[in-house]
């Protein structure tokens, strides 16, 4: 069988990889799977949302049916009014497109700048389908380190800047790291890329779960962010809407008409049911979401206070859903990743996943998601990663 070699040359699916090591495992009844390998919730969405979706899915007869490529218009009226004013910034409707999840925001921005041997900055450690989408393009991923915080490096990563180079991706918060980058740091990365003429790409799908309240950054309040900012955003994460595959771009309406290009021969349309649902998210669920983010807090606390101090283990960066740990154990962090399934009931996502191969901190450290973990088993976690003797 020939593949393309890009497509060929490019990782399996880290996530599915993880699954199969779980596959046919027997745990015993005294120490249950403990899953933090999901960087989503599993959790269906809230009751009042789910019936909304089902009156919808009976009496909207456009929820079935192929709806404009860039999105509804009343749910890109939405977010560009919540943008704006969250923000405190100048966001219009025109700037905004609804994609069929983040990931192919992702792909869309990225095949509007880059094509084969083109560059694009990734930090690292990264986040693998970002890494993914970039190889099967031909596109070359060019690691972009962290420093403390696992904070991008702004003079590194000027450093590696070539002709060659057609943008910078930031996550923030970040998967993998849980890093919340500040302000301060994200408006540098910004007047970086302006100065060379290239992109910069915020992927912000945990936007709703950063532990600061107020606007992240001020990116929006720059009267010419159009001509350098692209944001993408996730609808999965906030509402639950995993399943209905929407997600967001927001950048110039120049740009937008390249992105019609891509999403409407890949797509047509983004899922109109999940559109429909994430409106009435963003209408009515505000107060439940301010809830949702309480919630995640307080897990976050319960990392801060039971995971960060195990004796050995290093708390490299914590936010959103994420604690990224360097491990104390002499091997590579897939090797312990197995053995944590086998001998501790413990699914998590080595830093080999999120790296480049041979990279050090990968070898030595791993992804603890606790989206589906509450504050007991978070606890549990604790005990049983300090019970191990590997």
């Amino acid at each position: 069988m020939r593949v393309q070699p890009a497509m060929a040359g490019t990782e399996a699916p880290p996530v599915m990889e993880a699954r199969r090591w779980i596959a046919g495992v027997e745990f015993p009844i005294e120490r249950p799977l403990l899953n933090v390998s999901q960087a989503a919730p599993v959790d269906v969405p809230p009751l009042a949302l789910r019936e909304a979706i089902a009156r919808f899915a009976i009496e909207v007869p456009q929820a079935h049916l192929y709806g404009p490529v860039l999105g509804m218009p009343e749910l890109r009226e939405t977010v560009a009014s919540e943008w704006s004013e969250a923000y405190a910034g100048e966001v219009d409707a025109s700037d905004v497109a609804i994609t069929s999840g983040c990931n192919q925001a992702f792909a869309a921005a990225v095949a509007t700048l880059a094509g084969p041997e083109d560059e694009v900055l990734l930090p690292t450690p990264w986040y693998f389908n970002h890494k993914m989408w970039l190889d099967m393009s031909g596109i070359r991923a060019v690691p972009m380190p962290c420093g403390a915080g696992m904070l991008p490096d702004l003079e590194a990563a000027t450093a590696l800047i070539t002709d060659k180079t057609r943008a910078i991706v930031l996550v923030t918060p970040n998967n993998p790291t849980g890093a919340e980058y500040p302000a301060g740091l994200v408006r540098a990365f910004f007047e970086l890329c302006r100065a060379r003429g290239i992109a910069l790409i915020v992927d912000e799908t945990y936007r709703d779960f950063h532990s600061r309240d107020g606007a992240p950054h001020d990116l929006f309040t720059d009267p010419d962010w159009r001509e350098t900012l692209i944001q993408l955003y996730s609808f999965s994460k906030a509402y639950r809407l995993t399943g209905h595959r929407v997600g967001a771009i927001v950048t110039s309406p120049a740009r937008l008409a390249q992105v019609e290009k891509f999403l409407d021969t890949v797509s047509i349309c983004a899922n109109q049911l999940g559109q429909i649902a994430a409106l009435w998210g963003m209408q009515n669920l505000r107060q439940w979401l301010g809830g949702q983010r309480a919630e995640i807090l307080a897990r976050r606390a319960a990392v801060e206070t039971h995971i960060a101090p195990l004796p050995g283990w290093d708390m490299l960066g914590v936010g959103a859903y994420f604690a990224y740990m360097q491990h104390p154990y002499d091997m590579a962090s897939d090797v312990l990743a197995k053995r944590l399934v086998t001998e501790a009931s413990v699914l998590a996502l080595p830093g080999t996943m999120f790296t480049p191969e041979g990279d050090a901190l990968g070898q030595k450290s791993l992804r603890i998601a606790f989206a589906n973990i509450d504050a007991g088993g978070i606890r549990e976690l604790a005990r049983r990663l300090g019970s191990l003797t590997l």
